[in-house]
């Protein structure tokens, strides 16, 4: 290959790994927005959840109808305790659902970032089809790095033998 069309290819490969970088950015702050849009809605049912813990308090149910005259105040506050129970149930409903698209997005942002991390680490895994070789690294090489560890947990198990027959 000639040197204009290896400059080339290094260029391309050089543009390729920062878009997919950008677009990885993208998609990372995309998955932070929506986290932060949960986690507002989120403390809003939290303090709509209180509030209906503090009205569904049955002193505050009888101050609700204090100034209502009616035959029956009975059946009105208990109408009115069932009310707020059941948007108690729908509120905390909406809490756990939020708390589960919560710890999904906090899932999905973690795994963006560590797969961004990989590709910025390790850009030859962007284009798979160009192959970057070391001449420094050759297959026996490799075999010799492989065989070390093996040769020195032997070399181990020998001196501790030798030491325990002592």
């Amino acid at each position: 290959m000639g040197f204009v069309t290896r400059a080339t290819l290094l260029l391309v490969l050089l543009l390729s790994s920062f878009l997919i970088a950008s677009a990885q950015s993208s998609s990372v702050e995309s998955l932070r927005s929506q986290l932060s849009d949960v986690q507002a809605r989120e403390a809003e049912m939290q303090t709509r959840l209180k509030q209906l813990d503090e009205d569904l308090k049955p002193e505050n149910i009888e101050k609700y109808y204090a100034l209502n005259g009616s035959t029956h105040p009975e059946e009105l506050r208990e109408q009115r305790r069932r009310q707020l129970e059941g948007e108690r149930e729908r509120v905390q409903t909406q809490l756990d659902q939020l708390g589960a698209s919560r710890t999904r997005l906090e899932t999905a942002i973690a795994t963006a970032e560590a797969a961004a991390y990989r590709q910025s680490a390790n850009p030859s895994s962007l284009n798979p089809q160009v192959e970057t070789t070391n001449p420094s690294v050759t297959p026996s090489s490799t075999t010799q790095t492989q065989t070390k560890p093996r040769a020195r947990r032997a070399k181990r198990t020998r001196r501790a033998r030798t030491k325990h027959n002592d």
